[in-house]
Order: C-alpha cells, then sequence, then structure tokens
C-alpha cells in the first residue's frame, strides 16, 4: 500500500502537469485506469484535453497481454513518442498492465526513453515512481508479485456520473490453456461483502443508479472465502439497496453458474435480464484441450433454465475461432451451439498465441487462412441471429436509462441513446423537454438491426433522476474547471457510456 511518506513525493501542486492514460484490453484494464487517474489527480497532475494524442507531461500506457500483437502495439506506440519526449524537457512515459507485468526489464530495454514500469499488483505506486524517476534520472521498473492493496481502496477518477464499476474480486484461479491472464494477475482474491456493499450504498449517495459488479471470474465469488453461495447472496443484498436502480455483472464462468445464481437474477428486480456467458466453443473436444471444465450440452443447459426463469433475457458471449487442432466438425458443433443458444451478441476473437500459454506449443496450429474463413462463417450466423432476435423487440414498451455519447449519428439524426434492461443499445426521437444521461425515459421499439434498436415514435414518458442530477452537476464542474474534478469518496470507477461488449473485449473468460 502506498504509504504516507510515499506520497509526499507527489508532484508540487502549484506547477500541475498534465497527464493522458492509453487504454488497452479487458474493463479490469478500463477499471484500472479509473484508479490511475485518481492517483494522479490527487497527486497534482491535471487531465489533458481530449485529442491530446500524447501531447502531455506524461503518458501512461495501460496495456493488455492477451492478443497476439499487443506487443507490437505497445512498442510502435512508444517509438512514436520517442521524438516528442527527447524535444519536451520533463516529459516523463509509463507502462503498466498485464503486458508490463510480463514483460518488465524486457520494456526499458527495448525502449530506453521509458521513465516507469509498474505491474498489476502495484497500480499506486504510480504518481511515487514518476517522481522518483525524475528526481533520480533513471528509469524504475517495481512489479509486486502480489497484490499490495486491494484496487478499490485507491482514490479513483470516475468516467461517469450515473454509472460505475464495481470490483468484488481480482485474479483468476482457472487454467485456461489459451489464456495468460491468472500469471499476470495472480489468484482469486475476494472483497469482504460488507466492504462491497458499503462501496455501493457510497456510490448511490452521490448519484448512481447502475453498478456492474466485476471480476476475472465473478460468480466464482465466494471461493476465496469459503461459501458457495456468495455470489447469489451479494446479488440479493444488492435488491435492498434504496435508489440502485440497475445490477449487472461480468463475466461469469460456465463452471460456477449455479442455480442459486440464476434464482438470485430472476427474483431480485434490479438484476437487470442480461446474461454474458462466455462459450469459446462449442465442441467438447476443443473445450477439453482449452482446459475448460464444461460442455456443450452442461452450457445449453445454463442458458435453458436462465431462459426459463428469465423469458426476456438477452445473452452473449465470447467465442475464439481456429483453437489448435480445431477441426471442420469442431468448428460445426461451434456453430450449432451458437444457432442452439440464440445469442443477442456474440464477441467473435480468432485464436491468438500467447507466449507463456500451453496452448502456445500445442501441435497442429491453424493456418490464417483457414482460421479467417471460419471466423467469417461464424459471424455471418451470429449477425442473421442477432437480427432475428432484435426483431423480436419491434412494438415493446421498454424503460431506457438514456446514456453519454453512445449514438455516434445522434446529432444529425436528432435523436439520443439509451440501453435497455437488457442492455440492447437503442437510439430515440429527442422528446421536447430536456433529457439527462442518467435519466429513465419510456420508449416503444419501431425498427431493429442487427445491433440496436430504434423508437421512432414520440417519447411516451421521461423520468428525472438522482443520476441524471449528478450527471448535470458533473457537467457545471467541468465547465468550471476543464481539466477535471477528482470526485470525493467512494472514488469508484464506472465507464461511460457502458461498453457494448459486457464480455472480456479479450477472450479470456
Amino acid at each position: 500500500m502506498t504509504s504516507s511518506s510515499d506520497r509526499s513525493l507527489a508532484v508540487d501542486v502549484h506547477v500541475p502537469k498534465s497527464y493522458e492514460i492509453r487504454t488497452y484490453g479487458c474493463q479490469m484494464n478500463v477499471h484500472d485506469s479509473e484508479r490511475l487517474s485518481g492517483l494522479l489527480e490527487e497527486a497534482g497532475y491535471v487531465r489533458a484535453p481530449e485529442g491530446s494524442d500524447g501531447d502531455a507531461d506524461v503518458v501512461v500506457f495501460n496495456t493488455c497481454a492477451v492478443r497476439e500483437n499487443a506487443d507490437n502495439r505497445l512498442y510502435g506506440n512508444l517509438g512514436r513518442l520517442a521524438p516528442r519526449k527527447a524535444s519536451r524537457p520533463g516529459m516523463q512515459i509509463a507502462v503498466g498492465g498485464c503486458l508490463a507485468q510480463k514483460d518488465r526489464d524486457t520494456i526499458t530495454k527495448k525502449a530506453p526513453w521509458v521513465d516507469v514500469v509498474f505491474g498489476t499488483h502495484n497500480i499506486g505506486k504510480l504518481p511515487v515512481l514518476l517522481e522518483r524517476a525524475r528526481v533520480q534520472e533513471e528509469a524504475q521498473v517495481e512489479i509486486a508479485e502480489s497484490l499490495e492493496a486491494f484496487p478499490s481502496t485507491l482514490p479513483t477518477r470516475r468516467e461517469s456520473a450515473y454509472a460505475a464499476w464495481v470490483s468484488i474480486s481480482v485474479g483468476c484461479n482457472n487454467t485456461c490453456t489459451f489464456c495468460i491472464v491468472p500469471a499476470l494477475r495472480g489468484k482469486e482474491k475476494d472483497r469482504r461483502t460488507g466492504d462491497i456493499l458499503a462501496e455501493i450504498e457510497a456510490l448511490v449517495g452521490e448519484g448512481v443508479s447502475e453498478i456492474t459488479l466485476l471480476g476475472q471470474n465473478v460468480n466464482a465469488y465466494g471461493s476465496d472465502i469459503g461459501d458457495r453461495e456468495a455470489f447469489s447472496k451479494l446479488l440479493r443484498a444488492c435488491g435492498a439497496i434504496e435508489g440502485l436502480e440497475r445490477v449487472r455483472f461480468t463475466s461469469p464462468h460456465p463452471r460456477d453458474f449455479t442455480d442459486d445464481v440464476i434464482a438470485a437474477m430472476a427474483e431480485t428486480p434490479n438484476v437487470m435480464p442480461q446474461l454474458h456467458m462466455p462459450l469459446q466453443s462449442g465442441s467438447d473436444t476443443v473445450l477439453k484441450a482449452m482446459r475448460r471444465s464444461y460442455r456443450q450440452e452442461r452450457y445449453l443447459g445454463i442458458i435453458e433454465k436462465v431462459r426459463a426463469a428469465i423469458p426476456h433475457a438477452a445473452i452473449t458471449t465470447d467465442i475464439i475461432v481456429g483453437f489448435p487442432g480445431e477441426t471442420e466438425e469442431d468448428f460445426e458443433q461451434t456453430l450449432h451451439t451458437v444457432r442452439e443458444a440464440r445469442f443477442a451478441q456474440a464477441f467473435t476473437f480468432q485464436y491468438s498465441k500467447r507466449p507463456g500459454t500451453p496452448a502456445a506449443t500445442m501441435e497442429d496450429q491453424i493456418p490464417k487462412e483457414v482460421v479467417q474463413a471460419r471466423y467469417e462463417r461464424l459471424v455471418a450466423v451470429q449477425e442473421e441471429i442477432s437480427w432475428e432476435e432484435n426483431k423480436k423487440q419491434v412494438g415493446r414498451t421498454i424503460e431506457l436509462m438514456v446514456a453519454e455519447g453512445e449514438g455516434r449519428k445522434d446529432g444529425a439524426t436528432h435523436r439520443l441513446s439509451g440501453r435497455a434492461p437488457d442492455n440492447r443499445l437503442v437510439h430515440f426521437t429527442k422528446p421536447d423537454q430536456e433529457v439527462r444521461p442518467g435519466d429513465v425515459v419510456t420508449v416503444e421499439v419501431t425498427y431493429a438491426a442487427p445491433h440496436h434498436l430504434l423508437a421512432e415514435g414520440q417519447v411516451l414518458g421521461v423520468r428525472r433522476t438522482r443520476a441524471g442530477d449528478a450527471w448535470e452537476k458533473r457537467t457545471a464542474e467541468k465547465a468550471a474547471k476543464p481539466a477535471g474534478v477528482l470526485l470525493g469518496l467512494p472514488k469508484i470507477g464506472a465507464p461511460a457510456p457502458l461498453p457494448v461488449a459486457t464480455g472480456s473485449g479479450c477472450g479470456c473468460d
């Protein structure tokens, strides 16, 4: 944990410096970046204007190590910043996250102009390491082997006034052969339930109306404290928090998805009818090679139970195509599972070999052209299913939480955008009265596309909310102080808007 003496090394508040954070990878990294922002602002830095593109006093890369091109992407970006750093005295570059945890000293050897390298377990040290690098005029590489402090105890600059991430665990106990994350994030460590609920209550007190419970394997919550029903109990406890309108969670693992969780979802009104359940493959042979502890029948059985208990649930998934040894028959089993499950959306990935994982040295690596062809076939099947499932929403009357910045064409079409309870994205006609992000509107769906819905008629109702008030207050504060203001406790992170991809975004769940 960062000590008070360490924090005394922070930047001179009379000479504020700007910072920029570039984030790659999953929701864990997104949430960690909000903590990094909070730490830097507490240390006296100010956020650089949007579009700075490296024109800041401190540029931080929060990296991902899951995809094959992660290394090339990082070193390419570092290379582009080298001449800028050389011409700007005092500029600093820091690299953190999973790739930093993995590569350690390699980063400063390949890019000696980097000032700080820190890992996934010690993000709280960033301001101290920056100052130490400045004073000692040499790179600081500090990689902790185990978690120094649960990240939610750190100050955080939330990106949303109305929606928040809430971490309930860190790390993962699984040993999937394609995934390097457990080696970089460590074994699962659960937070105390009381601390989680206290944090959520504090967030609601600030105006937050939607929270997403976050964990590398979120529904394994309780394994660290010896309670197999801890996650379902947590969902039910969230239902008792007054003012909390929407509860989501990501990402669960089919192995740990038990009947008590399904019952808690169905019986807790503010737990949303949405489930992101990574499949990865529909082939039992491939699942075994991946070291995934379920098989196709078990997976489809979970989907069937969820649909029986929550008929309007939207179910999404992650799928990897081209895992080593995958035959055409194996791939057909994946297509069969997709057709049976009828996912609202699937986040599909071409298998990416990662050094340090068992799959990287497996025989029968699939040729790139075969993987690409299968990937395109899978996308085509899922696009058709997504469109058919969305068409079923036409004519429904639904409540949307108004989002900020989710509709790229909203300005030209005079529409606004929001998220349905099942997390579908809906663009709706802008009403005459003021509507703020965080407010709730009632609309009728009139049109469906594969990845969004339209509500082209008049808005049927507008409900102003405390979340909308919180957004309005923050907007006023930003106008008064363009660099951004660090919010008070509990200082917890959330994306704004919530991402379309509710899975990991990296296929590692």
